[in-house]
């Protein structure tokens, strides 16, 4: 631990600068494919701790993967919304795994295979015993809308934490902040949600350190095994 010399006072600059690194190192580490799944039968074990994030489609989940491991194909990317039909599982280092899941509020496919995606999805919030938080990624441009409110209604009824993640700052126009606080108070009284709004672009690299830091935490290596 970082102490400052006069007072033996923990140096929190220091420890921060520390906490930064570290994770930058972790995401910049190996991150690998695992699992592409389909069917709740088909989803692998849960062995590390997982981080969920999910979203209305083309919210930029994909993106917002790519740019936190620096590749920029790691997750596709797709301008066509309900593009993504499975959950898909990245080992992060043996440390963390990153869970992208389909997004909800359109498909190409229709109601039935959108129908069958949220099962799957609802199932998997429900029964990992590592997820340790979900993000729910919104539009900054278009804020909290019906389809988030069901998603954090189906997160606080099964108790698991979620956070809300703004994506595509860098067309927001100046209007992030104020995004931001109302989002802030819109999940003020929701027993799941972690009150910190995070504003990110994946085009621009904003907030991504610290949404790095913030993940890395979630998994410290001596919590591991």
């Amino acid at each position: 631990m970082n102490a400052d010399s006069a007072n033996g006072v923990p140096n929190e600059a220091a420890e921060a600068a520390a906490a930064t690194e570290a994770a930058r190192k972790l995401f910049a580490g190996p991150c690998d494919f695992v699992a592409g799944s389909t069917h709740v039968d088909s989803l692998p074990e849960p062995t590390l701790i997982e981080v969920a994030f999910a979203g209305r489609s083309n919210v930029g989940k994909s993106s917002l993967v790519n740019a936190l491991t620096g590749r920029k194909t790691l997750a596709r990317t797709s301008q066509t919304p309900g593009r993504t039909q499975q959950i898909n599982f990245f080992d992060l280092g043996h440390r963390l795994m990153l869970v992208d899941l389909p997004g909800y509020g359109y498909s190409r496919a229709g109601k039935g295979k959108a129908k069958s995606w949220n099962r799957l999805i609802d199932l998997y919030l429900k029964g990992r015993a590592r997820l340790r938080r979900v993000l729910v990624l919104v539009d900054v441009r278009r804020g909290i809308g019906p389809g988030d409110r069901e998603a954090m209604d189906k997160l606080d009824a099964a108790a698991v934490s979620y956070q809300i993640i703004l994506t595509k700052a860098d067309k927001a126009g100046g209007k992030a902040t104020e995004v931001a606080q109302a989002a802030a108070e819109a999940i003020r009284a929701r027993p799941a949600a972690h009150p910190d709004i995070i504003v990110t672009s994946a085009r621009d690299g904003i907030g991504i350190e610290e949404l790095r830091t913030l993940l890395a935490a979630l998994a410290p290596p001596e919590q591991l095994g």
